[in-house]
Protein backbone atom coordinates (compact mmCIF):
# COMPACT_ATOMS: atom_id res chain seq x y z
CA UNK A 1 0.00 0.00 0.00
CA UNK A 2 1.66 3.49 -1.09
CA UNK A 3 -1.23 5.24 1.16
CA UNK A 4 -4.25 4.97 3.46
CA UNK A 5 -7.47 6.87 5.89
CA UNK A 6 -8.65 8.40 2.36
CA UNK A 7 -12.10 8.97 1.63
CA UNK A 8 -13.52 7.85 -1.92
CA UNK A 9 -10.64 7.87 -4.03
CA UNK A 10 -10.76 8.03 -7.59
CA UNK A 11 -8.66 9.41 -10.95
CA UNK A 12 -5.23 7.95 -10.61
CA UNK A 13 -2.60 9.18 -13.17
CA UNK A 14 0.86 9.05 -13.28
CA UNK A 15 2.90 12.24 -13.80
CA UNK A 16 6.73 12.98 -13.98
CA UNK A 17 7.85 10.72 -10.71
CA UNK A 18 4.49 11.26 -9.06
CA UNK A 19 1.04 9.77 -8.90
CA UNK A 20 -1.90 12.24 -8.82
CA UNK A 21 -5.53 11.21 -7.73
CA UNK A 22 -8.71 12.69 -6.26
CA UNK A 23 -9.69 12.20 -3.14
CA UNK A 24 -13.87 13.00 -3.27
CA UNK A 25 -14.63 13.04 -0.31
CA UNK A 26 -12.31 15.52 0.56
CA UNK A 27 -12.64 17.94 -2.69
CA UNK A 28 -8.97 17.60 -3.32
CA UNK A 29 -6.38 16.24 -5.98
CA UNK A 30 -3.21 15.15 -4.18
CA UNK A 31 0.33 13.69 -5.62
CA UNK A 32 2.01 11.23 -3.88
CA UNK A 33 5.56 9.67 -4.25
CA UNK A 34 6.21 6.10 -3.83
CA UNK A 35 6.95 6.47 -0.45
CA UNK A 36 3.95 8.06 0.00
CA UNK A 37 4.83 11.78 1.26
CA UNK A 38 1.56 13.22 -0.62
CA UNK A 39 0.87 16.80 -0.74
CA UNK A 40 -2.58 18.66 -2.10
CA UNK A 41 -2.20 20.44 -5.25
CA UNK A 42 -5.85 21.38 -5.83
CA UNK A 43 -8.94 22.29 -4.15
CA UNK A 44 -12.31 21.63 -5.68
CA UNK A 45 -15.35 20.98 -3.57
CA UNK A 46 -16.94 18.75 -6.22
CA UNK A 47 -18.24 15.22 -6.95
CA UNK A 48 -17.16 13.58 -8.89
CA UNK A 49 -13.78 15.12 -9.36
CA UNK A 50 -11.70 13.58 -12.27
CA UNK A 51 -8.25 14.63 -14.08
CA UNK A 52 -6.51 14.46 -16.98
CA UNK A 53 -3.03 15.53 -18.31
CA UNK A 54 -2.89 17.76 -21.91
CA UNK A 55 -0.13 17.23 -23.54
CA UNK A 56 1.78 20.12 -22.64
CA UNK A 57 1.78 19.10 -19.16
CA UNK A 58 -1.30 21.04 -17.63
CA UNK A 59 -3.82 19.25 -15.81
CA UNK A 60 -7.70 20.00 -16.59
CA UNK A 61 -9.98 19.31 -13.47
CA UNK A 62 -13.66 18.34 -13.90
CA UNK A 63 -15.60 21.01 -11.56
CA UNK A 64 -18.85 18.25 -11.96
CA UNK A 65 -20.56 20.93 -9.39
CA UNK A 66 -20.25 24.31 -11.32
CA UNK A 67 -20.29 22.67 -14.78
CA UNK A 68 -16.77 23.54 -16.65
CA UNK A 69 -13.32 22.25 -16.90
CA UNK A 70 -10.84 23.89 -15.33
CA UNK A 71 -6.94 24.40 -15.55
CA UNK A 72 -4.25 24.35 -13.14
CA UNK A 73 -1.63 26.88 -13.76
CA UNK A 74 1.83 27.00 -13.46
CA UNK A 75 1.65 28.94 -10.03
CA UNK A 76 -0.95 26.38 -8.88
CA UNK A 77 -3.84 28.40 -9.71
CA UNK A 78 -7.40 27.62 -11.30
CA UNK A 79 -8.75 28.80 -14.40
CA UNK A 80 -12.01 28.40 -16.40
CA UNK A 81 -10.79 26.16 -19.19
CA UNK A 82 -14.40 25.32 -20.82
CA UNK A 83 -18.12 25.50 -20.04
CA UNK A 84 -19.62 22.52 -19.77
CA UNK A 85 -23.38 23.84 -19.48
CA UNK A 86 -24.87 22.07 -16.75
CA UNK A 87 -23.74 20.20 -13.75
CA UNK A 88 -23.10 16.12 -13.23
CA UNK A 89 -20.32 15.46 -15.38
CA UNK A 90 -18.05 12.45 -14.39
CA UNK A 91 -14.52 10.75 -16.08
CA UNK A 92 -12.26 12.57 -18.56
CA UNK A 93 -9.25 12.06 -20.69
CA UNK A 94 -7.05 14.02 -23.27
CA UNK A 95 -5.48 12.73 -26.12
CA UNK A 96 -2.16 13.31 -27.61
CA UNK A 97 -3.77 16.22 -29.72
CA UNK A 98 -5.82 18.11 -26.78
CA UNK A 99 -8.52 16.92 -27.45
CA UNK A 100 -10.54 16.53 -24.20
CA UNK A 101 -13.12 13.88 -23.55
CA UNK A 102 -15.78 14.50 -20.64
CA UNK A 103 -18.55 11.98 -19.72
CA UNK A 104 -21.57 12.71 -18.02
CA UNK A 105 -24.51 10.02 -16.66
CA UNK A 106 -28.29 10.87 -17.69
CA UNK A 107 -29.65 10.94 -13.86
CA UNK A 108 -28.11 11.93 -10.59
CA UNK A 109 -27.17 8.61 -9.16
CA UNK A 110 -26.68 10.28 -5.80
CA UNK A 111 -30.40 11.35 -5.84
CA UNK A 112 -31.71 8.37 -6.53
CA UNK A 113 -32.85 9.01 -10.08
CA UNK A 114 -33.85 6.62 -12.57
CA UNK A 115 -31.29 5.43 -14.66
CA UNK A 116 -31.13 7.16 -17.95
CA UNK A 117 -28.60 6.72 -20.61
CA UNK A 118 -25.48 9.58 -20.71
CA UNK A 119 -23.26 10.28 -23.41
CA UNK A 120 -19.60 11.77 -24.03
CA UNK A 121 -18.56 15.24 -25.31
CA UNK A 122 -15.57 16.78 -26.87
CA UNK A 123 -14.14 19.94 -25.76
CA UNK A 124 -11.60 20.97 -28.67
CA UNK A 125 -8.45 22.93 -27.80
CA UNK A 126 -10.23 26.34 -29.06
CA UNK A 127 -12.52 25.31 -25.69
CA UNK A 128 -15.66 24.40 -28.38
CA UNK A 129 -17.70 21.76 -26.70
CA UNK A 130 -20.34 19.06 -29.04
CA UNK A 131 -21.46 15.73 -27.80
CA UNK A 132 -19.70 13.36 -29.75
CA UNK A 133 -21.19 10.06 -28.77
CA UNK A 134 -24.97 8.98 -26.91
CA UNK A 135 -26.77 6.03 -25.30
CA UNK A 136 -23.92 4.70 -23.40
CA UNK A 137 -25.87 3.84 -19.72
CA UNK A 138 -23.22 4.63 -17.27
CA UNK A 139 -20.40 6.41 -18.52
CA UNK A 140 -17.19 5.83 -16.11
CA UNK A 141 -13.73 5.36 -17.37
CA UNK A 142 -12.13 6.29 -20.40
CA UNK A 143 -8.50 5.73 -21.95
CA UNK A 144 -6.95 6.84 -25.45
CA UNK A 145 -4.79 4.11 -27.58
CA UNK A 146 -1.28 5.97 -27.77
CA UNK A 147 -1.63 6.33 -31.48
CA UNK A 148 -4.71 8.68 -30.72
CA UNK A 149 -6.87 6.27 -32.58
CA UNK A 150 -9.59 4.99 -30.70
CA UNK A 151 -10.91 6.38 -27.58
CA UNK A 152 -12.47 3.13 -25.18
CA UNK A 153 -15.05 4.26 -22.67
CA UNK A 154 -16.23 1.57 -19.61
CA UNK A 155 -20.19 1.45 -19.77
CA UNK A 156 -20.71 0.40 -16.08
CA UNK A 157 -24.28 -0.45 -16.38
CA UNK A 158 -23.69 -2.95 -19.81
CA UNK A 159 -21.29 -4.58 -18.44
CA UNK A 160 -18.78 -3.99 -21.46
CA UNK A 161 -16.07 -1.51 -22.73
CA UNK A 162 -17.25 0.09 -25.91
CA UNK A 163 -14.90 1.48 -28.44
CA UNK A 164 -14.93 4.39 -30.65
CA UNK A 165 -12.72 5.55 -33.75
CA UNK A 166 -11.49 8.92 -33.44
CA UNK A 167 -11.75 11.20 -36.39
CA UNK A 168 -9.61 13.65 -37.63
CA UNK A 169 -11.65 16.56 -35.99
CA UNK A 170 -12.12 14.71 -32.64
CA UNK A 171 -15.47 13.36 -33.84
CA UNK A 172 -16.16 9.57 -32.55
CA UNK A 173 -17.47 6.72 -35.60
CA UNK A 174 -17.80 2.86 -35.82
CA UNK A 175 -18.96 2.45 -32.60
CA UNK A 176 -18.76 -0.96 -31.38
CA UNK A 177 -18.43 -3.79 -28.16
CA UNK A 178 -14.41 -3.71 -27.26
CA UNK A 179 -15.10 -6.20 -25.18
CA UNK A 180 -17.60 -7.67 -22.92
CA UNK A 181 -16.94 -8.66 -19.60
CA UNK A 182 -20.01 -10.62 -17.99
CA UNK A 183 -20.72 -9.67 -14.42
CA UNK A 184 -17.44 -6.80 -14.93
CA UNK A 185 -18.76 -3.30 -13.68
CA UNK A 186 -16.23 -1.58 -15.11
CA UNK A 187 -14.83 1.63 -13.38
CA UNK A 188 -11.58 3.42 -13.87
CA UNK A 189 -9.54 2.04 -16.88
CA UNK A 190 -6.09 2.58 -18.55
CA UNK A 191 -4.26 0.60 -21.31
CA UNK A 192 -1.13 -1.06 -22.07
CA UNK A 193 1.73 -1.51 -24.73
CA UNK A 194 0.08 -4.60 -25.33
CA UNK A 195 -2.98 -3.04 -26.11
CA UNK A 196 -4.94 -4.53 -23.16
CA UNK A 197 -7.12 -3.12 -21.03
CA UNK A 198 -6.92 -2.62 -16.75
CA UNK A 199 -10.35 -2.19 -15.22
CA UNK A 200 -11.32 -1.41 -11.80
CA UNK A 201 -14.24 -3.24 -10.42
CA UNK A 202 -16.17 -2.04 -7.37
CA UNK A 203 -19.04 -4.45 -6.64
CA UNK A 204 -16.43 -7.36 -7.74
CA UNK A 205 -13.56 -6.02 -5.27
CA UNK A 206 -11.11 -6.62 -7.73
CA UNK A 207 -9.00 -5.26 -10.92
CA UNK A 208 -9.18 -6.93 -14.47
CA UNK A 209 -6.48 -6.98 -17.54
CA UNK A 210 -9.07 -7.76 -20.47
CA UNK A 211 -8.00 -7.94 -24.45
CA UNK A 212 -10.05 -6.66 -27.12
CA UNK A 213 -13.19 -9.15 -27.58
CA UNK A 214 -12.74 -9.74 -23.78
CA UNK A 215 -10.47 -12.62 -22.87
CA UNK A 216 -9.34 -11.71 -19.53
CA UNK A 217 -5.55 -11.86 -18.97
CA UNK A 218 -5.29 -11.43 -15.24
CA UNK A 219 -7.18 -10.54 -12.49
CA UNK A 220 -6.21 -8.84 -8.92
CA UNK A 221 -8.72 -9.82 -6.31
CA UNK A 222 -8.82 -6.58 -3.43
CA UNK A 223 -10.57 -6.69 -0.32
CA UNK A 224 -12.57 -3.42 -1.04
CA UNK A 225 -14.52 -1.69 -4.03
CA UNK A 226 -11.75 -1.12 -6.71
CA UNK A 227 -12.89 2.38 -8.47
CA UNK A 228 -9.97 3.08 -10.65
CA UNK A 229 -6.19 2.07 -11.62
CA UNK A 230 -3.01 3.59 -13.62
CA UNK A 231 0.22 2.31 -14.90
CA UNK A 232 3.10 4.42 -14.03
CA UNK A 233 6.42 4.52 -11.70
CA UNK A 234 9.79 4.64 -13.53
CA UNK A 235 8.92 1.81 -15.38
CA UNK A 236 5.51 2.35 -16.33
CA UNK A 237 5.30 -1.55 -14.72
CA UNK A 238 3.30 -0.28 -11.92
CA UNK A 239 -0.42 -0.74 -11.32
CA UNK A 240 -1.75 1.89 -9.21
CA UNK A 241 -4.82 0.95 -8.10
CA UNK A 242 -7.44 3.30 -5.75
CA UNK A 243 -9.98 1.19 -3.60
CA UNK A 244 -12.54 2.03 -0.97
CA UNK A 245 -14.60 0.18 1.28
CA UNK A 246 -18.09 0.93 -0.54
CA UNK A 247 -21.36 1.66 0.97
CA UNK A 248 -24.23 3.01 -1.25
CA UNK A 249 -24.65 6.09 -3.75
CA UNK A 250 -27.34 7.43 -1.95
CA UNK A 251 -25.60 7.09 1.33
CA UNK A 252 -24.43 10.35 2.44
CA UNK A 253 -20.60 8.74 2.26
CA UNK A 254 -20.79 6.57 -0.65
CA UNK A 255 -17.70 5.08 0.80
CA UNK A 256 -16.59 4.15 4.62
CA UNK A 257 -14.64 7.32 5.69
CA UNK A 258 -10.94 6.70 5.89
CA UNK A 259 -11.04 3.17 4.13
CA UNK A 260 -9.70 5.00 0.64
CA UNK A 261 -6.30 3.32 0.32
CA UNK A 262 -3.63 3.61 -2.86
CA UNK A 263 -2.44 0.23 -3.81
CA UNK A 264 0.70 -0.47 -6.36
CA UNK A 265 1.01 -3.84 -7.69
CA UNK A 266 3.80 -4.76 -10.29
CA UNK A 267 3.30 -6.09 -13.29
CA UNK A 268 4.78 -7.34 -16.90
CA UNK A 269 3.56 -5.10 -19.37
CA UNK A 270 4.18 -1.36 -19.50
CA UNK A 271 1.70 1.44 -19.76
CA UNK A 272 0.47 2.91 -22.50
CA UNK A 273 -1.78 5.93 -24.32
CA UNK A 274 -3.86 8.47 -22.63
CA UNK A 275 -3.95 8.38 -19.51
Amino acid sequence: MVLGGRGLVESPRWHGDRLYFSDWSAGEVLATDLAGRSEVVARVPSLPLCTAWLPDGRMVIVSSAEGRLLVRAGDGGLRRYADLGRPGWNDVVADGRGNVYVNRAGFDPMAGEEVRPGGVSLVTPDGGLRQVADDVLFPNGMAVTADNSTLIVADSFRNCLLGFDIGADGTLENRRIWADLGDGAPDGICLDAENAVWYADVPNRRCVRVAEGGEVRQTIDLDRGGFACALGGPAGTTLFIVAAVWQSMTEAQPVRPGSGQVLAVDVAVPGAGWP
